[in-house]
Parts: structure tokens; C-alpha cells; sequence
């Protein structure tokens, strides 16, 4: 499967986001399919910040280090395009004063064998009426010439964003135009990778382009719910922005809470009284959650959390990436009691997931947390468009003529499942009590011994969970293969990504969504049937690998750990796989 890929790099604050959005947008007009992160520092300005831009003419799902084309505005961004450019690539370059400022740059590019085009960006820009911020659709309109695009696509996604301010607009496109025709002659970059994509307009028109927080955010409105509180934490901030924006239209109610701690008890109070709510944040957040969801656990009220992972612990990398929560998600708040962990890997699961995670938590009545990523919530991607009305809206509400007959005791009802009748006050005039402290089956006060079959009733739901959720998925063949993975989050994406690249060997990849608790009737068939089973996961210590050796015994080969914020490459994936096979007799 052939892709090419773009890296546009300048320092934080100088348009590099704008300006992939751009490039983005553009090239899935023309039809092709995308995958693009965004990487930045923790800094207002300041720093290096870069777009990386996958595309090809078939669904791809995780980025590639192997850049063709780096595109620097400025000296920050030459630098961070020389450090991963592959030998053989072009550097486009914006910073005018290359020659005298950074000759051991040049002298390194001449090293790697890396082709320079030296733009004049900031005189071109003046030139044409506009400012040293213009640097960036000067060199875009020299990418757009490289790559040998219609430069008339490329315009009409800057008229888009120039649109509302003329002046800047016309100034823009003359810049770009300027850019364009700087080039006379190609340079000596091989595009055959490029040559061999083949676009499909119907799939630019038909794709959505669309990061993970916005798919949860369309899933989360689509599955009814009525309000969202939180307070601002990357990555999960825009959920919070987005359903913002868009609250006047789909009437729920938005919330920005002084902190995480009422967040998360506005969520569970919405949720005892009937409306569909959630909340979402990072690690640290949850840690002030955790209390409100002991209490969810208690008093068995749904309640749904979305935890969008960084690095850590303590503010960590909290622009960056990782899947170092999973023991936080399934083993935080005090008191025993059952919960769903599940995970995202992708916008179309945000999408379906989220309408899953309240599925789960009502019929349960416990709280279930949605796990994402930065790399899922932020990064940029081409899906087909979500299928809607597929996923019923499951309250775990009694019927109408429930209501009737309910009595008190039902509420908290000792059954064999561990789930008892509930619904919503006001809803019938019988009453319950919904006490955070030990009680009764009619929720009044208890702390005499029979506390145990309580204790016990709310403990053993795990086990309904168990049966009612679904096992993990297998990608690629389900045996025979030369080496399988087994994982979960966004580390899918790489991994399907190298089924589909790796001519040899044959690769399988066994996929959790529900994490907690852990379905193992299919992990132990794929182990039987697969001799050479690694984990991958995005943190240090392996989490699942120690919840399955916990759970079932099993033992991996080997594991491929990542954890220094950034996701897992599909290089990753192709070079780690040579290694335990050349080493292992079949």
C-alpha cells in the first residue's frame, strides 16, 4: 500500500496548525485518504510545533516516520524536519537566513543526502503586500508545485479560510501564487510512491475528515444526551468546546465546572435523575473523580466518564500521547464494586463507543470509563460516514406498568444477577433512598452484619457484565500466521497497517474494546492458535499483559512497549516484527 508523507514545521504559534489544516483539507477534496497529527509543546508560543501529513488512495490508519517532503517556515522547523527527513527527501525550506545562521544544517542535509529548495518566503510575502506570518502560503504554494497538484484546489481551502477577511485573502492567494511559480524546475525528489495513488473524488466527497474528540463528541449527540460538564484539560478539551458550540442547535446543556471534582458530581446527579450525562478529562482529573464514582458504585447510578490519556504521572507530557491508564481506569476508588472499562482506538469507535458506554452503564447501573488518546482524540482522519440509528438507546429503565407495582425494597433488590429495578424520581410516587452509606435493599441506613449480601449483590455484577459483553475482535487471519499481537487502544491502527504493508510475513492482531472486565474465551483460542503472541501497548509496564497474566496465566513471547508520548509508527510495527521472528524456529 503506497502513501506519501508531508511535515510541516515551524515554531508553536507561527500557523503550522492552520496551515496543515489547509494541506489537509485539500488533498481530501481530491480524494485521497489521510491520517494527520498534530505534535506541539506545552507552550502558548515558543517551541517547535509540527502537522504530519499521511495520505494514500486507501484507508490508512496510523502515522509513518518516513517523511518525503519537510517544509520549514522557520529555523525551529528546519531543524525538526532535518532530524526525521529520510535520505533521499526534500526540504523545503522558508527560513531566509539559512546560509549565514545554520551552515552545519545544510552541512547535515548534505549528509543525508536530502535535496534543499532555499525560499526567499518572508521577501515573497512582503513583496506581494503581506507580512512575515505569510511565510507559511508562500512555501505551501511551493509544496502544491513539488507535488504537482492543481494549484486551484489548494486556493479554494485558503479562500475558505481567508474567506471572511478580503484584504487578507487576496493577499494570500497572490502569496501563494507566488510560491507556486517560484519552482522552474522540479527538483530531484522520487515520487514514485506518490505516482502509484491514484484519488478518488467520490471518496473526498463522501469521506468525513474528523479527529477523535469530534466523533465522541457526534456519538455522544446522537445517543441522546442532554448535558456534558468539565473543566478544561488536554487532551480532552475540545469535547468540551465542541459541544459548546453546537449546544444552541442540539439543546444540551454545557457546563464548564470550577473543577473536576463537581464535573464529575453534575454528571452523576444529571444521570440519578433521568438525563443522559457525562463528563470527560485526563489522568489527573479523574484522580479528583474517583470519590464520585465510588459513589456511582454505591448507590448504583449509572455514570459515564471519558479519560483522554496523556503521559504521566503528575502534568507529565500533556501535549503528548500514551496508554498509561488502564490500572488507573480499572482499579481507582475505594470500596469494591463493579465498573466497564472500555477503549477507543479510532473516530469511528469514539463514534460507536460512547453510545455503548451509556448502553453498558445504564442496564448495569454502574459507571463505565471510555479510555482515548491523545493520538485518537486530536490526530486527523479520513472514515467513511458514521452509520447512524444502528446502536438502540438501552435506559435499564422498569416499563410504565412497572411503575405501578414498584415497591421500595425493589430499588436495591438482592438478585441473582446482582441488578435490581430501577427508575427515576418523580417518575412514581414510590421512594427510595439513595444513600452513599451502607443500606438496606430500600436504600435506608444499615451497618449490622447482613451488610455482606449488599456488598456481595454489588460486587458479583461483574460477572453478568462479563457474559453480556462482547469478546475481542481478530484482525487478519485467526492462525497460521508468523506473528501475532495482541493490544488495544490506538496501537490497532499501526498494527492492521502492517498486515496490510508486510509482504513477509503474515501478521494477525487480536483487538480489546472492553478491557474491564476482561473477556478471555477468545484470548485463550488465540493463543492456542497462534505460537508467537506479543503485546503491544503504549506504556511501560505493560498493563494488559499483566492483567492477562493475572487473569488467565498466559504468557507473551515478547512485548513492544512505547511510552515516550509519541504513538506507535507503522515502522514500529515492521521493524519490531523482524527481529523475534529471524530469532525463532517455526
Amino acid at each position: 500500500m503506497a502513501r506519501f508523507v508531508i511535515k510541516i514545521a515551524g515554531e508553536s504559534g507561527a500557523g503550522i496548525e492552520s496551515s496543515g489544516v489547509i494541506v489537509m483539507k485539500a488533498l481530501k477534496k481530491m480524494g485521497y485518504w489521510i491520517t494527520a497529527d498534530r505534535e506541539f509543546p506545552s507552550l502558548i508560543k515558543g517551541g517547535c510545533a509540527n502537522y504530519q501529513i499521511n495520505f494514500s488512495d486507501r484507508p490508512i490508519r496510523a502515522m509513518s516516520k518516513n517523511h518525503r517532503i519537510g517544509v520549514a517556515v522557520d529555523r525551529e522547523g528546519v531543524k525538526s524536519c532535518l532530524e526525521t527527513l529520510q535520505p533521499g527527501s526534500l526540504l523545503i525550506n522558508g527560513f531566509e537566513r539559512w546560509p549565514r545562521v545554520i551552515k552545519n544544517m545544510e552541512k547535515e542535509a548534505q549528509e543525508k543526502q536530502i535535496e534543499i529548495i532555499h525560499l526567499p518566503a518572508t521577501t515573497i510575502a512582503k513583496d506581494n503586500g503581506g507580512s512575515g506570518l505569510m511565510v507559511n502560503t508562500v512555501v505551501l504554494g511551493t509544496l502544491w508545485r513539488v507535488l504537482g497538484f492543481d494549484l486551484n484546489v489548494l486556493k479554494e481551502q485558503v479562500t475558505r479560510q481567508f474567506g471572511k477577511r478580503l484584504h487578507l485573502l487576496e493577499i494570500n492567494l497572490r502569496c501563494l501564487q507566488s510560491g507556486y511559480d517560484f519552482v522552474q524546475t522540479p527538483p530531484n525528489l522520487d515520487l514514485s510512491d506518490l505516482n502509484k495513488i491514484h484519488p478518488n473524488p467520490e471518496d473526498g466527497n463522501q469521506n468525513l475528515l474528523i479527529d477523535g474528540n469530534i466523533a465522541l463528541s457526534l456519538g455522544a449527540i446522537h445517543c441522546g444526551v442532554r448535558a456534558y460538564y468539565a473543566y478544561p484539560m488536554s487532551p480532552a478539551s475540545s469535547i468540551l468546546s465542541y459541544l459548546a458550540k453546537t449546544a444552541f442547535d442540539t439543546g444540551i446543556v454545557v457546563k464548564q465546572a470550577e473543577d473536576e471534582i463537581t464535573a464529575a458530581q453534575m454528571a452523576l446527579g444529571s444521570m440519578h435523575v433521568g438525563a443522559r450525562a457525562f463528563t470527560a478529562t485526563s489522568g489527573g482529573g479523574y484522580d479528583l473523580m474517583t470519590e464520585t464514582v465510588s459513589l456511582a458504585g454505591m448507590i448504583e447510578t449509572p455514570m459515564v466518564v471519558v479519560i483522554a490519556q496523556r503521559p504521566g504521572p503528575a502534568t507529565g507530557l500533556p501535549t503528548w500521547t500514551g496508554q498509561g491508564d488502564l490500572n488507573l481506569a480499572i482499579y481507582s476508588s475505594h470500596g469494591e464494586f463493579a465498573r466497564v472499562v472500555m477503549a477507543c482506538s479510532d473516530p469511528s469507535s469514539a463514534f460507536e463507543n460512547i453510545q455503548h458506554a451509556f448502553n453498558v452503564a445504564e442496564n448495569f447501573q454502574c459507571p463505565t470509563i471510555l479510555l482515548t488518546e491523545k493520538t485518537i482524540a486530536e490526530s486527523k482522519t479520513t472514515v467513511p460516514e458514521f452509520p447512524q440509528n444502528n446502536i438502540p438507546i438501552l435506559r435499564g429503565l422498569v416499563s410504565q406498568k412497572e411503575l405501578e407495582t414498584v415497591k421500595p425494597s425493589d430499588r436495591y433488590e438482592i438478585t441473582d444477577s446482582g441488578v435490581s429495578k430501577r427508575w427515576l424520581p418523580g417518575k412514581s410516587k414510590t421512594i427510595y433512598f439513595a444513600n452513599g452509606d451502607e443500606h438496606h435493599e430500600d436504600g435506608s441506613l444499615d451497618e449490622t452484619e447482613g451488610v455482606s449480601d449488599m456488598i456481595w449483590k454489588r460486587v458479583k455484577k461483574i460477572e453478568a457484565i462479563r457474559q453480556a459483553l462482547p469478546e475481542p475482535e481478530i484482525f487478519g487471519q485467526p492462525s497460521n500466521t508468523d506473528i501475532s499481537f495482541v493490544g488495544w487502544g490506538s496501537s490497532k491502527n499501526a498494527v492492521l497497517d502492517a498486515i496490510e504493508q508486510s509482504l513477509d510475513y503474515k501478521i494477525n492482531y487480536l483487538h480489546f474494546t472492553y478491557l474491564w472486565p476482561l473477556k478471555t474465551d477468545r484470548l485463550k483460542e488465540f493463543f492456542a492458535n497462534n505460537p508467537n503472541v506479543h503485546l503491544i501497548e503504549g506504556n511501560a509496564t505493560g498493563q494488559l499483559g499483566q492483567l492477562i497474566a493475572k487473569e488467565t496465566g498466559l504468557r507473551f513471547v515478547g512485548k513492544l512497549l512505547k511510552w515516550n508520548g509519541r504513538p506507535f509508527y507503522l515502522e514500529d510495527i515492521l521493524e519490531y516484527i523482524k527481529k523475534p521472528i529471524l530469532n525463532r524456529d517455526f
